[in-house]
C-alpha cells in the first residue's frame, strides 16, 4: 500500500462547540463557507452524518468556467469531537474538535493527493478552514 503524505492544518474559534458542530455539519452553512477562494463557491451540499453515510459538496467557479464534485463517505464520528472519512479518491481525512471551555480548536489532518503541490493543497484547504472560521464567527 502507498504511503501517502499527510497535511494538518488548524483553526480556533471562539465559539460553542454546538455551533461549531452545526455549522461544520449543516448543509445550509456548508454552502455558505465551504470555498477556497471568493471566485468559487458551493452550490450543492448534501451530508449524510452517520457511519457509512455519504457527504457530496458540488463547487463551482463563479464564472462558470469550472466545477467538480467533492465526495465521500463517513468511517467514523463521535458528536462534537471527531469525523473521519474516505474521499472518493480513497484519500482518508480526520478531523478533530477539541472543546476548551468557549473556545474550540479545530486540527484536520488529510492524506495529499498527488497531482498538486503539497503547499498547494494545505493552501487550499486552509483557506476553506479559514473561511469557516470567518463564516461562523460573524454569524
Amino acid at each position: 500500500m502507498e504511503n501517502k503524505t499527510k497535511i494538518t492544518i488548524t483553526t480556533a474559534l471562539n465559539e460553542p462547540i454546538e455551533k461549531v458542530w452545526d455549522y461544520f455539519t449543516n448543509p445550509i452553512h456548508i454552502i455558505k463557507w465551504n470555498h477556497a477562494s471568493d471566485d468559487w463557491h458551493s452550490t450543492k451540499a448534501i451530508n449524510d452524518l452517520r457511519v457509512g453515510g455519504k457527504f457530496e459538496y458540488r463547487m463551482e467557479a463563479k464564472d462558470g468556467s469550472f466545477g467538480f464534485d467533492f465526495f465521500g463517505f463517513y468511517d467514523k464520528i463521535i458528536d462534537f469531537k471527531l469525523i473521519e472519512y474516505t474521499l472518493g479518491d480513497d484519500r482518508k481525512v480526520s478531523i478533530n474538535f477539541t472543546n476548551d471551555g468557549n473556545e474550540v480548536f479545530i486540527e484536520e489532518i488529510f492524506e495529499a493527493e498527488s497531482e498538486n503541490p503539497i503547499e498547494l493543497q494545505k493552501t487550499g484547504w486552509q483557506a476553506i478552514l479559514d473561511n469557516f472560521k470567518n463564516y461562523t464567527s460573524s454569524n
